[in-house]
């Protein structure tokens, strides 16, 4: 569960730290996804086109390092 406490009636700060957090955790991303029914060849493409991208950014990032 996501909670943000407001101080100061500062709710305008609240919202940016509520949506800051959610994008961390992934839920925007998640509710795109669940608007639409996703058929289980896409989602296997989708995951698969994810883990490409997973995998070449952590090549680059141990690149850098070395």
């Amino acid at each position: 569960m996501v909670r943000v406490d407001v101080f100061g009636n500062d709710v305008e700060q609240a919202l940016r730290r509520l949506k800051k957090l959610m994008n961390r955790e992934g839920i925007f991303r998640e509710l795109r996804q669940r608007r639409y029914n996703e058929k289980p060849f896409e989602k296997r493409a989708r995951l698969l086109r994810e883990g490409v991208r997973r995998t070449k950014k952590n090549d680059s990032k141990r690149n850098w390092e070395l």
